[in-house]
């Protein structure tokens, strides 16, 4: 149901006054936590700006903390701690002068901590809500914690990059569409990889169920046949040192771990190989993938044995 500022605006309109934009609130990661949510969000948030219509917003779901309190936010558990009250606060007073919430959405912990408040917050002020939920696990999400079903139950709109998670919702009662992830063309260019090179890439975060240990494993199979391979890891997380202990365990060479890329020094990574390796086992239309359809990378993805196939 339309907030009250909305009905305003609408009767503006038809009393002949100028409707003024709609005021959009956008709350995601920022992209000092890269990932296919900020990425994805920074996007939107571009494009929509030049939208007359429109009067976009943004609010981090990871404020940085002041100056003096900055080395707490590279404490894992800490940095929630000071980080959860400031993003709230900042929070309640950005949906006081929005007329449409729009907030993104992982699982688990994450969806407790992000999104939850935004929609209480959002329905205490009667702001129309859409979810945007990226999570490929939904469904054990849903199943595991019945307190996120009764969350959901406070959202007008339900928004999901795959009719994967379309039919996932569906099976908890919930009507979801599917608007898939974007990719911005511009900042990529194609190359067609008429002979490819044994130059493989991977730019995953370090998280276990993003398995790039199986990703290591396949490439160890792959240098038995290709001692000249080599490897890229673009990336990190909680994994690292255990990844850095695989690589040298399984005696790969030509392997390097570059660390978080930034997004604008991506195409320049991607265009550097011709191959890029996935592993994760759990998914959902992630980005890194769209982006190397975009640069024209033949793409591997692995099971678990670390067996390689083509998709």
């Amino acid at each position: 149901s339309p907030s009250s500022s909305t009905q305003t605006m609408c009767s503006s309109a038809e009393a002949g006054a100028s409707p003024r934009p709609l005021r959009v609130l956008i709350v995601a990661p920022s992209m000092d936590m890269i990932g296919g949510q900020s990425i994805q969000a920074d996007l939107i948030l571009r494009q929509l700006r030049v939208e007359p219509a429109l009067e976009m917003s943004f609010q981090s779901i990871n404020p940085r903390l002041p100056s003096i309190l900055q080395s707490i936010q590279r404490v894992k558990y800490a940095r929630t701690l000071f980080t959860f009250p400031l993003y709230c606060l900042q929070l309640f007073r950005a949906l006081q002068r929005c007329d449409v919430l729009h907030v993104f959405s992982a699982s688990y912990l994450s969806f407790l901590l992000a999104p939850t408040p935004a929609i209480l917050f959002a329905h205490y002020l009667r702001k129309p809500i859409i979810l945007n939920y990226h999570s490929g696990e939904a469904e054990d999400h849903l199943s595991r914690w019945p307190s996120a079903v009764r969350t959901l139950l406070l959202v007008d709109r339900i928004v999901v990059p795959s009719e994967y998670l379309v039919n996932v919702f569906k099976r908890f009662g919930f009507q979801a569409r599917a608007v898939f992830n974007a990719v911005d063309l511009s900042a990529f260019r194609f190359r067609t990889r008429s002979n490819p090179r044994p130059a493989f890439l991977v730019n995953r975060s370090f998280e276990a169920h993003y398995n790039v240990a199986c990703v290591l494993r396949a490439f160890a199979l792959i240098q038995r046949r290709l001692p000249e391979a080599t490897l890229t890891v673009a990336g990190d997380g909680p994994q690292r040192m255990h990844l850095q202990k695989l690589a040298s365990d399984l005696s790969l060479r030509n392997t390097r771990f570059v660390g978080r890329i930034q997004p604008e020094h991506m195409p320049a990574l991607y265009d550097e190989h011709d191959v890029w390796l996935n592993g994760s086992e759990v998914d959902n239309m992630p980005m890194s993938i769209l982006e190397a359809f975009a640069c024209g990378l033949a793409v591997i993805t692995t099971n678990s044995g670390g067996i390689p196939y083509i998709v």
